[in-house]
């Protein structure tokens, strides 16, 4: 018995260590729903793995119609070859996007009426804000175009080109079968200015029928230079609406920023109405929309920056080395901190991985981005995550003089989460009030509960 007396409050503390909650009263959380990237119809994903000049680049394709009519034009820095250029699986962009993307968590207020030590005990702060070919050369001295390289890979063809003009090239890929849009001289002369190289795939029909796919694989290429940029430009030669890009770039250092633009933390860390909990998907959408008109449709919004060695709360399970490996990750060893076991509930409180990961969430147009992204690495490790709470209030009886205070301090909670809510996404705050149903009577004392309560009998 005496063994067991012992035991005990060493288990209770072990769940105060692996709990928190956003206030007082409040059981462990977990992990609701995320805002991924499925909540946009048009949404680019690129992850970026840099350490120091060498950069690994991943493009995941959101091609939509016939495959035939692929064609992906990338300016790069410099020539490449075979070896640098593989394809990967979807697979890893997916999960990238998982484990970094906004969430909704949930708290379930315990009772106040429960003695002191258990509430002590069971609740505890919650966390701050804190994841080859032989070389080939042929030239058009009509076109100024050379052909610098020309090889497949798995179901793409590839060539890389130069240009002396744009008009040229543009010409040359019209020749060679290369559907691009109408508008494309305008925006590829700023790179041939720059001496830049052009990336350029097209699907080889037969191999992309025998490879078995229904869907293009993500392009994957390795190169060394001491520009950290991200051509977007040639994104909106088509565009006629605003165009989303999710970019993960992942440092062994710590949080990765634009340099040309701002970049803002995404709002996170409110309590919001628990109706939310089915809507989400519309909440982040509009939250994300209001945000972006504030700050003049023209900066970069941090949505997640952490070690990927952990997570708090998770939304997916972090991704293990080989996944990192896939994801472009070259400077992991045998004797990362990635390597130890995730534990059951996707918490992992140690050392830091050598991996970190920045979600930039960027919105654009031509006119509000002029300018392809330009990035710098920071030693900046502080965890940040788009974060949401849904608070539920306790549900059984209360007959205490705390469990009375509790009750009379909810109708003010609740309308502190209605205009939150109203703030952050603009909706219509007498709609909110209606979703919550605020007036409903259980959420105040009656005139006889009132009564009771100041003789001391209720």
């Amino acid at each position: 018995m005496k063994f067991f007396r012992l035991l005990t409050p060493l288990l209770l503390a072990i769940v105060a260590v692996l709990c928190f909650a956003p206030a007082a009263w409040a059981f462990c959380g977990f992990y609701v729903a995320k805002a991924d990237t499925k909540l946009y119809n048009k949404a680019s994903q690129v992850v970026i793995a840099r350490d120091g000049d060498r950069t690994i680049l991943t493009m995941a394709n959101d091609f939509q119609g016939e495959v035939k009519d692929f064609a992906m034009v990338v300016p790069v820095p410099t020539v490449l070859q075979k070896e640098q250029v593989r394809v990967t699986e979807p697979k890893i962009i997916e999960r990238l996007d998982a484990f970094s993307a906004p969430r909704l968590v949930e708290y379930f207020d315990s009772d106040p009426c429960a003695p002191v030590y258990e509430r002590e005990l069971s609740a505890a702060p919650a966390p701050a804000a804190s994841n080859q070919s032989a070389r080939k050369r042929s030239s058009d001295d009509s076109l100024g175009v050379t052909v610098e390289a020309r090889f497949n890979v798995g179901e793409y063809d590839i060539v890389i080109l130069s240009a002396k003009e744009s008009g040229g090239l543009e010409t040359w890929l019209k020749r060679n079968g290369y559907k691009i849009p109408r508008g494309a001289k305008q925006l590829l002369q700023p790179y041939i200015r720059s001496s830049m190289k052009f990336f350029v795939a097209k699907v080889n029909l037969d191999k992309f029928e025998q490879s078995g796919y229904q869907f293009l694989r993500p392009l994957q290429i390795s190169y060394q230079s001491p520009k950290f940029m991200l051509p977007i430009r040639l994104g909106m030669i088509n565009a006629t609406t605003e165009q989303d890009l999710i970019v993960y770039i992942l440092s062994p250092q710590g949080q990765a920023e634009i340099t040309n633009y701002r970049t803002v933390k995404i709002p996170s860390d409110a309590n919001i109405p628990i109706f939310v909990k089915d809507e989400f998907g519309e909440f982040y959408k509009s939250m994300f929309q209001t945000i972006y008109t504030k700050e003049d449709r023209k900066v970069g919004f941090l949505e997640y920056a952490w070690d990927m060695g952990s997570c708090d709360p998770c939304s997916a399970e972090p991704l293990t080395p080989e996944e990192l490996k896939q994801a472009g990750v070259f400077w992991l060893d045998d004797n990362s901190a990635s390597n130890v076991p995730v534990s059951p509930n996707f918490r992992r409180p140690f050392p830091r991985s050598n991996v970190f990961i920045s979600r930039l969430h960027v919105r654009y147009t031509r006119d509000k981005f002029p300018e392809d992204l330009i990035f710098q690495q920071t030693a900046n490790s502080e965890s940040f995550q788009g974060r949401y709470v849904l608070q539920h209030p306790f549900q059984g009886e209360l007959k205490c003089q705390a469990g009375r205070e509790y009750k009379q301090s909810l109708p003010k909670r609740f309308e502190q989460e209605a205009q939150t809510l109203a703030k952050l996404t603009n909706w219509k705050i007498q709609d909110i009030r209606n979703k919550m149903k605020l007036s409903v009577g259980n959420l105040r004392y009656s005139w006889w509960e009132n009564f009771l309560s100041w003789l001391g009998l209720y």
